[in-house]
């Protein structure tokens, strides 16, 4: 918590925020023009933000892009300030198509990363069961199919409707996850897309990374649902309560 607020408690470092929460994926040649500042400066600033998981990185080649974070700024509010403005029981808001080529030849649209203490059996099963699915999924409270390769999987809203359906395209057993994104909220019509679940123990806790590619435009809120999904998945694995929304 420390690092966080020292990493926000910087103009420079709050307009590289800034700039990431307009456009993500940047690389370092397109900050570094932002600023008036030299790019040993931008790299140091980076650095500061990344060591505050407040940023995430993707390696593409010989360029670095830059993705914002918005994990710990979620933890932030769930903690200190939503309990003044709301009652904690408060609703937290809310194709099949195989993939052509691995995502990690591509550049992700979007990328989240959070630690939750868990073993990585616990957090496998939690991304693959859909009974556990439906138990942290902050909408829906049924889901349809385990993830496993070329399974359908439905995430069903209360009200019976489907909200997302998903096809598991490729399985590294307890470390990697890669799944279509139907948005069926968005209409019948609504371009669908891919992501990927990474999963790396790192002792008593897990680090989960969330990538999402092909994002049509339009799709940029796609984002804070990611973030209540994690908060809730977190809170689910340890402490045996989900933040569901009150429907």
């Amino acid at each position: 918590m420390d690092d966080l607020f020292k990493a926000l408690n910087d103009p420079a470092r709050r307009a590289l925020l800034d700039s990431l929460r307009r456009k993500d994926g940047q690389s370092l040649s397109d900050l570094e023009g932002q600023l008036d500042m030299t790019r040993f400066g931008v790299m140091k600033h980076l650095k500061i933000l990344e060591d505050a998981h407040l940023i995430v990185t993707r390696k593409q080649g010989r360029f670095k892009y830059h993705y914002l974070n918005a994990f710990p700024l979620q933890e932030i509010l769930d903690r200190w300030i939503a309990p003044f403005l709301r009652p904690q029981t408060q609703a937290l808001s809310d194709l099949k198509a195989q993939l052509e080529r691995r995502t990690d030849m591509a550049k992700p649209d979007f990328m989240m990363q959070t630690f939750i203490r868990c073993t990585q059996d616990a957090l496998w099963d939690a991304l693959t069961k859909a009974d556990q699915m439906a138990a942290y999924h902050f909408m829906c409270n049924q889901v349809r199919g385990d993830a496993r390769p070329d399974n359908v999987t439905e995430f069903i809203k209360p009200d019976g409707e489907a909200m997302l359906r998903q096809v598991t395209t490729e399985m590294d057993p307890k470390t990697r996850i890669a799944m279509t994104f139907e948005p069926l909220f968005m209409g019948p019509d609504a371009p669908a897309s891919h992501m990927v679940y990474l999963i790396e123990p790192q002792g008593e806790t897990c680090m989960l990374t969330i990538e999402h590619y092909d994002m049509a435009p339009g799709q940029e809120g796609f984002a804070e649902g990611w973030a209540r999904l994690a908060a809730s998945l977190k809170s689910y694995l340890e402490t045996g309560t989900a933040l569901k929304a009150a429907m």
